[in-house]
């Protein structure tokens, strides 16, 4: 009996021991409160991002890029990296353009901001063009 005890004791210390040493690290949660205006612009962003993606899994808008040497995931991932400054001028762009033209000047703006980014260096998309690293 005296033995379930002592037992019983020496559990309960390196029980507590354990949970106060594990409860001690532990961050404390940090809550804000989230404007409407970020919401809504955080779900404007991605309609505008799946837009950017329904027309490039178009058979015509693929078969173009590809024609231009630009592989149709790279373009994919490009459209995912947009930021929303980004996304908003070309939203407005394509919204800008009349109905026949869009889909080929909205292909246009696509291979510019592709071609930028890789002479700048921040991405490798066409093996011809000489960014600054890239000699």
């Amino acid at each position: 009996m005296k033995n379930n005890r002592v037992w019983a004791r020496w559990l309960v210390s390196a029980l507590t021991g354990i949970f106060l040493l594990t409860s001690v690290y532990l961050p404390a949660a940090q809550a804000g409160m989230i404007s409407t205006q970020a919401i809504v612009d955080r779900q404007l962003a991605d309609e505008q991002r799946a837009r950017l993606h329904a027309l490039l899994e178009r058979d015509d808008v693929r078969d173009r890029l590809i024609g231009w040497g630009v592989d149709p995931q790279q373009a994919q991932q490009r459209v995912d990296s947009l930021s929303p400054a980004e996304l908003n001028e070309l939203a407005a762009r394509m919204d800008e353009m009349p109905a026949g033209a869009g889909v080929l000047n909205a292909l246009v703006f696509v291979f510019l901001v592709l071609l930028v980014t890789d002479i700048l260096g921040f991405t490798d998309i066409f093996p011809c063009v000489r960014g600054p690293d890239r000699r």
